[in-house]
């Protein structure tokens, strides 16, 4: 009986961690550290530390973890009218909601205290200010207003920033414009993907796409005009001395090609060339963010 028991609880640890672990949303988590990660190995020129690096990583995964989970606690009761998300840990009651905050609060906890103790007050400041925005601001804001992209855009974007300021504890035209590439990017990108959800988001009253009409013509233009905005950006790491042309010439493609995405959005107004813009932006910005590494003067 005793080993028995004993089974029964590791069944119940294994299972409660990997509860905890889908709750942290790890592949999207991974993709904001690694933004992060591309804008504090620009910040760090030609000598880059990798064990802060390791440390700067551990620290956004912690934060980006804990604003994942404090929106799945807000919107639990949305998520159980969606299809794609009915099935995460809180809506489905695997986790428990007083878990959750216990949770994301001591991961914010610890990610704070790493990026003030080991990099600077600045870097703990945006990484808490992204928190607040995201969890606070752009979550509740989803139901009220297609404007909560612009609003979420605004934490999105501050992750390669988050990584200049880390390395080298400043503000500055360099970080700024890392912040602009990334806040554009966001909006086709997550336009994109309410186009594709739009069916499943109206079931629980999200408003994302710009349009009232949804998936319209006026949507799609919208859409082509913010990405547009990609071109011009692309070029200014190079005209501020960041990288050098090779980058610069890979992110003109780059955008070229995504913005031609949207005019085939524009044309056909369906869910297949929405489709098309979501993984084009997907490729997108790591495309570019490592071009800048690779090219970095």
């Amino acid at each position: 009986m005793q080993s028995v028991s004993k089974l029964n609880i590791l069944h119940l640890i294994g299972f409660k961690s990997k509860e905890y672990f889908r709750l942290l949303k790890f592949r999207l988590s991974l993709t904001v550290v690694f933004s992060a990660g591309m804008g504090y190995i620009l910040g760090g020129g030609k000598s880059i530390d990798w064990s802060s690096l390791g440390i700067f990583a551990l620290g956004g995964m912690f934060l980006t973890g804990s604003s994942n989970i404090l929106n799945q606690v807000y919107e639990k009761e949305t998520d159980k009218l969606m299809d794609r998300t009915k099935g995460r840990p809180v809506p489905a009651g695997s986790v428990s909601v007083p878990e959750a905050i216990f949770l994301a609060f001591a991961l914010a906890a610890l990610s704070i205290f790493l990026f003030n103790e080991f990099f600077n007050t600045k870097t703990a400041i945006l990484g808490f200010a992204s928190l607040l925005l995201y969890a606070f601001a752009y979550t509740p804001l989803k139901t009220k207003t297609p404007l909560a992209v612009f609003v979420g855009a605004i934490p999105g974007a501050l992750p390669p920033m988050i990584g200049w300021v880390a390395v080298t504890d400043k503000f500055s035209w360099e970080p700024g414009i890392l912040f602009a590439i990334q806040f554009f990017w966001q909006l086709p990108h997550y336009w994109a993907i309410a186009w594709v959800l739009h069916d499943d988001y109206q079931k629980a009253g999200i408003r994302l796409l710009p349009n009232a009409g949804g998936r319209t013509s006026e949507t799609a233009f919208q859409i082509m005009i913010y990405t547009l905005f990609l071109i011009p950006l692309g070029f200014m790491p190079y005209f501020l001395g960041m990288t050098g042309i090779t980058s610069a010439i890979i992110t003109l493609i780059a955008g070229i090609l995504f913005l031609a995405q949207t005019f085939y959005l524009m044309k056909e107004c369906t869910k297949k060339a929405a489709l098309l813009i979501m993984f084009g932006s997907f490729l997108y910005l790591p495309i570019v963010q490592i071009a800048f590494v690779l090219d970095k003067v």
